[in-house]
C-alpha cells in the first residue's frame, strides 16, 4: 500500500511556486493577482494606520486631560446664607482635602479658587478662567509643570501668575510683562459692587498640549485668588488626583464619604465621557469600513485564482491522472492564493508600522506641501496628529487580512480540486 503524503508536502509547494513564477504567456500569475496584492497591501496599511492614529488620538486626548485637570472634583452642594443666596464654597477645605487624601487610591488633593476675569495687556484683552492654586500643588500638575514648551520660572509663581500659551498669543504677552486682571465681582461700596482691577507679572507661560486649556486658563496663587475673588477663608472646590484615573468607579464612594455631607463629585469622565464614547463609536465604524476594504481587496484573489485554474486545466488533468489526490490539488492552488494574501499583508504591515513610527515627519511634509494650516488645533483640541502603535492592533489587522485571504482562496482552490481530469484533457 502506497504511503499517503502529508498535507502541504514539499512537492505541493514546488508546484505552487512554479505556477506563481510562471510568465503570463505560460498561464502564470495574472494581472488580477498583482492588483489583489497591491489592494491587500494598501488595505492593511490603511487599517494599521487608522488603528494607530485612533490609539494615539485617544491617548493624547486623555493624557492632556489628566495632565492638567482634576481626575475628581469635590464641591459643596451649597447652603442658603442670610441673604437667601446659595453658598457653595468650602470653609474647611484643608480638613476636607486631608480626609480625602487618606482614601486608598488617592494620590494627592488640592483646594482651588476659580473665577472668570478679563485679562488685558496694553490694548488687547481676552476672557479667561483663573484657577487659584498653591505653588506646590501647581508643580504637581505634569501637564503644566513638565510642559516641554513652557517659558519662564515656575519657582516665582508666588510673585505673579502663570498663563497658557494661547492666552499669551491672544493678548500679546510674554514672561516679564505686567497684565491687568479685571473681575466684575469686586469691591462692595455704598453705590454697589465696583469691578476689581489688579496688575500681575507674568512669570510662567505653559502649554498643556490642549488648545482649549492653553487658550483660556490662568493660574494665580491660592491666597491671592482668595483675596481677589472675595473668597477669604474658603475654597470653591477640592481637586483630587488618583492613582488609576481610568478606573474611578471603586474609589468614588469612599471619596464622597470622606468629603462629608452635602458634598458632590464630578469626574473627568463625566466632563469628557460623551466625546470618548463618540470616539469609540467612530473607531468601531472605521474598523468595519476598513475591514470591508480588506475584503474587497481579498476578493480580487478569487478572480486571479479562477483565471489561473482555467489556464492550468490541462496541468490539473495530468496531475490527477498520475495519481495526485483532490486534496493535493486543492492545497496547491490554496498556496497560490494564500501566498498573495501573505505577501500583501506583510507589505501592508510594514508600511503601516513605518507610517505610525514616522508620522511626525510625514505630517510635517504634508503640511508643508499643502501650504500649512492642515491641522487646526482650535477644532481638533490638540496640536498635532498623534499615532501610537500597539501590538494588539497590528495582530488584529494581520488576523483579519490573512483570515479573509485564506477564506476566499479556498473556494476557487476547491473548484480546481474537483475538476474532472477527463473533461480537462478532452480537447488536448
Amino acid at each position: 500500500m502506497a504511503n499517503t503524503p502529508p498535507p502541504f508536502a514539499p512537492f505541493e509547494w514546488k508546484i505552487a511556486w512554479r505556477y506563481l513564477r510562471a510568465r503570463r504567456a505560460e498561464g502564470g500569475v495574472s494581472v488580477m493577482t498583482w492588483i489583489s496584492l497591491v489592494g491587500i497591501t494598501l488595505a492593511v496599511f490603511a487599517l494599521i494606520a487608522t488603528l494607530a492614529v485612533r490609539s494615539g488620538f485617544r491617548s493624547e486626548f486623555v493624557g492632556t486631560i489628566l495632565g492638567a485637570n482634576a481626575h475628581v472634583t469635590v464641591y459643596s452642594a451649597g447652603e442658603i446664607d442670610a441673604q437667601g443666596r446659595v453658598d457653595r464654597t468650602i470653609a474647611d477645605y484643608d480638613g476636607m482635602a486631608a480626609r480625602i487624601a487618606q482614601v486608598p487610591g488617592v494620590d494627592r488633593t488640592a483646594p482651588l479658587v476659580k473665577g472668570q476675569v478679563l485679562l488685558t495687556n496694553r490694548d488687547r484683552s481676552s476672557g479667561v478662567e483663573v484657577f487659584g492654586i498653591r505653588p506646590d500643588d501647581l508643580r504637581n500638575l505634569p501637564g503644566i509643570a513638565e510642559s516641554d514648551q513652557a517659558v519662564g520660572d515656575l519657582s516665582r509663581f508666588e510673585d505673579g501668575i502663570a498663563i497658557g500659551s494661547g492666552v499669551a498669543r491672544a493678548i500679546g504677552a510674554t514672561v516679564g510683562d505686567t497684565v491687568k486682571v479685571t473681575s466684575p465681582n469686586g469691591v462692595k461700596t455704598a453705590f454697589g459692587t465696583s469691578p476689581r482691577v489688579n496688575a500681575y507679572e507674568v512669570v510662567y507661560v505653559f502649554s498643556a498640549g490642549r488648545y482649549d486649556i492653553d487658550r483660556t486658563r490662568v493660574y494665580m496663587p491660592f491666597a491671592e485668588a482668595q483675596s481677589f475673588f472675595n473668597r477669604d477663608g474658603v475654597a470653591d472646590e477640592i481637586e483630587v488626583m488618583v492613582v488609576q484615573p481610568e478606573n474611578l468607579t471603586p474609589i468614588l464612594i469612599p471619596i464622597l464619604e470622606a468629603a462629608g455631607e452635602r458634598s458632590q463629585i464630578w469626574t473627568w469622565q463625566d466632563a469628557s465621557g460623551g466625546f470618548l464614547r463618540a470616539l469609540e463609536v467612530e473607531d468601531n465604524v472605521m474598523f468595519i469600513i476598513l475591514s470591508i476594504l480588506v475584503l474587497i481587496a481579498a476578493m480580487n484573489i478569487v478572480s486571479g485564482l479562477i483565471m489561473l485554474v482555467k489556464n492550468k486545466g490541462r496541468d490539473i488533468g495530468i496531475l490527477r491522472t498520475i495519481g495526485l489526490s483532490e486534496g493535493s490539488v486543492l492545497r496547491v492552488f490554496f498556496i497560490c492564493g494564500a501566498f498573495t494574501g501573505i505577501i500583501g499583508t506583510a507589505l501592508g504591515v510594514l508600511l503601516g508600522c513605518l507610517f505610525a513610527i514616522y508620522i511626525d515627519p510625514i505630517f510635517s511634509f504634508v503640511n508643508y506641501a499643502m501650504g500649512g494650516g492642515v491641522w487646526d488645533p482650535s477644532i481638533r483640541g490638540i496640536y498635532a496628529l498623534p499615532a501610537e502603535l500597539h501590538l494588539s492592533d497590528v495582530l488584529k489587522a494581520i488576523g483579519l487580512s490573512l483570515g479573509l485571504s485564506f477564506l476566499v482562496t479556498y473556494f476557487p482552490a476547491r473548484r480546481a480540486a474537483r475538476l474532472n481530469p477527463v473533461e480537462a484533457l478532452r480537447y488536448e
